[in-house]
């Protein structure tokens, strides 16, 4: 046998075969706008706070398993407890171990497209079927109906809010509707909702709804998008479940310690939050003004943008202006749309001024 010649893709589980790396197709530019990051300073006392809690952790030590001290400061965060909250190493993390839990052959899963592409990508690696229930192709709205009658024999839904790419707030009455009428674990994924105001999370219904998970990000609002740190609000029997298969150690000590920190100090978080709706709100207007742009209300930390050739577009922004944004023309039901996040007041004024150079050029 000629072991120079063997095929080792070919010994791939099936459900595996055709999977590439996750390229977010970043390039060296001089102002980044792709990946919804954070991109406002810091305040000063939350970045020394950072730093002393790195400074005073032990690199030689294992980290807790569970994350426990920053699972009692998230389930204060919520009004909770500790059995209610279970910590990952970011969001996807989290997304993966729910379904490999609780998806498989036959358990089905349904999106509402367009959202986060990983929510497919994981459940096909899970072995998930996966049912889509397509938004409106004008206002992104989800059809409730259509979603309900899908999820009638799913055994999850993962709807998010505000969705990425869109923007777009869920209607609670909608997960209300989901969780009275089917039988479905309900996945409510809340990466962006800081940047919505108040009252707009579903985490205070988790008590009352043993099957709905809310999912939350410290990568956006906190600025830790570097650290990989997320967590879940659910039941504990959901909790327990995600805990018994999760990789070990997954959140290490330094993401534990700076994230305690930071969730310690939130309050300092709020006008920065502030700043960027604020800026999420002129960049808006600003785009509005473009020849031959459209926008849709945003209520996270980017804009969903159609533009003329939108592609071309990308690609002269990246090269020619040094801007990168996230382009999805290429995505069903997003033709000729680009995902800008929301930067700092200079960041998008260099934005804005890249965009009206080249339309007037492709005019």
């Amino acid at each position: 046998m000629d072991r120079r010649n063997l095929d080792v893709t070919a010994r791939l589980r099936p459900a595996l075969r055709g999977f590439e790396p996750y390229d977010p197709r970043f390039s060296p530019v001089r102002v980044n706008l792709s990946a919804n990051e954070n991109t406002h300073p810091l305040p000063a006392e939350l970045a020394e706070a950072a730093r002393a809690a790195v400074a005073a952790t032990p690199l030689n030590r294992y980290p807790d398993p569970m994350a426990n001290a920053l699972r009692d400061a998230l389930a204060v965060r919520h009004g909770t407890d500790r059995a209610h909250v279970i910590v990952g190493n970011g969001g996807d993390e989290l997304l993966f171990n729910l379904l490999f839990a609780f998806g498989g052959p036959g358990r089905a899963l349904v999106t509402c497209p367009p959202d986060f592409a990983e929510y497919a990508n994981f459940a096909a690696m899970c072995e998930t079927p996966v049912v889509a229930v397509p938004r409106d192709a004008e206002d992104f709205s989800v059809d409730a109906d259509a979603l309900l009658a899908a999820a009638a024999d799913a055994a999850l839904v993962v709807l998010t809010s505000p969705n990425n790419p869109t923007g777009d707030l869920l209607d609670p009455g909608l997960v209300r509707r989901l969780l009275a009428e089917t039988e479905a674990l309900v996945l409510v994924d809340e990466a962006y909702v800081e940047f919505a105001g108040e009252g707009k999370s579903l985490a205070g219904l988790v008590a009352e709804n043993p099957r709905l998970i809310v999912l939350r990000t410290l990568s956006k609002a906190f600025a830790l998008a570097g650290l990989r740190v997320g967590y879940l609000v659910a039941d504990p029997a959901v909790v327990d479940a995600l805990g018994a298969v999760r990789q070990i150690y997954s959140v290490d000590v330094l993401a534990q310690a700076v994230a305690l920190a930071f969730v310690e100090r939130r309050d300092l978080i709020a006008p920065v939050v502030d700043d960027i709706v604020s800026e999420r709100e002129r960049l808006a207007a600003g785009l509005a003004g473009l020849p031959g742009v459209r926008t849709w209300p945003s209520a996270a930390n980017f804009v969903l943008a159609r533009v003329p050739n939108a592609h071309r577009t990308w690609e002269r922004l990246r090269d020619e202006h040094s801007v990168l944004v996230r382009d999805f023309s290429a995505t069903p039901g997003l033709e000729n749309c680009l995902r800008l996040t929301v930067g700092t007041r200079e960041e998008n004024d260099v934005l804005l001024d890249a965009l009206a150079t080249l339309l007037r050029e492709e005019a």
